[in-house]
């Protein structure tokens, strides 16, 4: 709860702060303040929607909303929409899907738990990084799973830290976030049937991937 708090406070001492400047004439109330107490707001929406997500998912309460999917599609819109930030780390982002027939899944929290892994994976990239998305299989032949993976060439993660990854509230000293995004992205892998891990080489970068069972679904 501490580190909710600190969270939470942040953005909201600026809102405030930058408020009250307006009300008492020290800043104008012009565009380029408006939007950033917008953004502040945007990102205490996204706060209270991370842990929202993953109260619902602790509690085993989170209901999926299945559809049939085309994940090799939503892959390409998810990374699509990440083109701009990779392009402005001089960051390179590569695709290699296998194109599967559609699969039932939840494509909002699907593309949560994409999101997710390609945000990090960005933070952490070197500049003229590659991120790799790959989506292919395990055993497609017999249609058992489907498998995503995020791999990247940073700096890696501590062999100390590699099994905490998925802990709510575990982040690097130089994250931005709560340390809930791999954490919600493990409950909601795990909601769909499926198994998520990390696999790092200090120095050389960091993989993580996910499969999901095809037969859970049938």
């Amino acid at each position: 709860m501490a580190d909710v708090t600190h969270e939470l406070r942040t953005p909201l001492t600026i809102i405030q702060g930058n408020l009250e400047g307006m009300l008492d004439g020290v800043y104008p109330a012009d565009e380029e303040r408006l939007k950033s107490i917008l953004e502040e707001t945007q990102l205490l929406s996204r706060l209270v929607e991370d842990l929202r997500t993953l109260v619902l998912a602790e509690s085993g309460t989170l209901q999926l909303k299945k559809e049939p999917t085309d994940l090799a599609a939503l892959l390409r819109e998810v990374v699509t929409g990440f083109g701009s930030q990779a392009d402005a780390r001089g960051v390179k982002l590569e695709m290699a899907l296998t194109e599967l027939p559609l699969i039932n899944i939840d494509p909002e929290r699907m593309r949560e738990v994409v999101m997710n892994l390609i945000a990090n994976a960005i933070r952490y990239a070197p500049s003229k990084g590659v991120i790799q998305i790959r989506l292919g299989g395990d055993d497609l032949e017999r249609k058992k799973q489907v498998v995503i993976s995020v791999m990247d060439n940073g700096p890696g993660i501590p062999s100390e830290d590699l099994s905490k990854v998925f802990n709510r509230f575990h982040k690097a000293s130089d994250s931005g976030g709560m340390g809930l995004g791999l954490s919600i992205a493990k409950y909601l892998v795990e909601a769909h049937g499926g198994v998520i891990k990390a696999e790092s080489d200090p120095g050389k970068g960091t993989k993580i991937s996910f499969s999901v069972p095809i037969d859970h679904f049938d």
